[in-house]
């Protein structure tokens, strides 16, 4: 009598889920090799994971890293890209109520050199030890109409950037921006001057945005032409601090150039020596303004 083939019991045999003991699986997790029933295999580029794999990455397969998708800047993807744009505007607003109720603090977070507020005598100013000013009038608008300009501008650009770039990489290219105008805006304007304003870091982060168009091959005319009409108003209007957007500009195509065009073997320390580098002349010229204020 002939035995079909594939019905003896040892043949049929299979090992439990390693997490459903109870239910026999012939399908494994292609990256640590234990046994996964349908309700725990999770679809992958090639076979299945199991759900720690997925989770941490590791399981005894490759490298956590190698299962994470990178941004074209080597950041990590997120599930929410724009989260650190919403929590710069929200800084952002919060800030702008407290002066909405109080408005002294415009004078204590503003940018200036060296300060004489009428009828005191007394200098106050980033000559003065307040250095903190240079990142703090970062955050300062006073109008409507500027702050809500600027947030509109910070929504559209930095989203996009921060989701290409990743979270680290993208407030790196914003800070180091807003501190590059900031620092021209000392260096240069006359210091009794109040200068305040995200403008500085959103020049940055047009700039970054125009080199990572290029990087892409796509059309740099809508940016270039909404960067021009920005420029014409900085040098058309005198109220404007054509410093700080002039520096946070340039800061944010050198940073925003290293972030896209580092060679892969070395990104990072491309990457965030030139951020360094940056900052090393922003100290610079903070320091040399100071020497000649004091």
């Amino acid at each position: 009598m002939n035995q079909e083939a594939g019905s003896t019991p040892e043949a049929q045999n299979l090992p439990g889920c390693y997490r459903h003991p109870d239910r026999e699986t012939g399908i494994r997790c292609t990256r640590c090799e234990r046994p996964i029933c349908p309700e725990c295999m999770v679809s992958a580029s090639v076979g299945f994971h199991c759900p720690e794999c997925v989770r941490d990455g590791g399981g005894g397969g490759p490298a956590p890293a190698a299962a994470r998708p990178r941004t074209l800047a080597g950041g990590t993807v997120t599930a929410d890209p724009r989260l650190l744009t919403k929590i710069l505007i929200g800084i952002n607003l919060a800030v702008f109520i407290a002066i909405s109720t109080n408005a002294s603090l415009v004078d204590d977070l503003s940018l200036v050199g060296a300060y004489q507020p009428p009828p005191f005598l007394l200098t106050e100013g980033v000559a003065d030890g307040q250095y903190y000013r240079l990142v703090t009038s970062m955050f300062v608008h006073e109008q409507i109409w500027h702050i809500g300009f600027n947030m509109l501008s910070l929504w559209w650009l930095g989203g996009p950037l921060e989701a290409a770039l990743g979270r680290a990489r993208y407030l790196a290219v914003y800070f180091v921006s807003g501190l590059a105008g900031s620092a021209l805006a000392y260096l240069l304007a006359s210091p009794t001057t109040q200068t305040f304003g995200a403008s500085g870091a959103i020049f940055g982060l047009f700039g970054a945005t125009a080199v990572l168009m290029r990087r892409l091959n796509y059309d740099l005319r809508p940016i270039m032409a909404l960067l021009v009409i920005n420029l014409i108003f900085t040098f058309g209007w005198s109220s404007i601090s054509w410093q700080a957007h002039i520096g946070g500009l340039v800061a944010g195509v050198v940073t925003g150039y290293a972030m896209v065009h580092a060679p892969r073997e070395r990104r990072s320390l491309v990457q965030y020596g030139t951020c360094a580098l940056v900052l090393l002349v922003i100290v610079g010229m903070t320091l040399f303004r100071t020497a000649q204020l004091t």
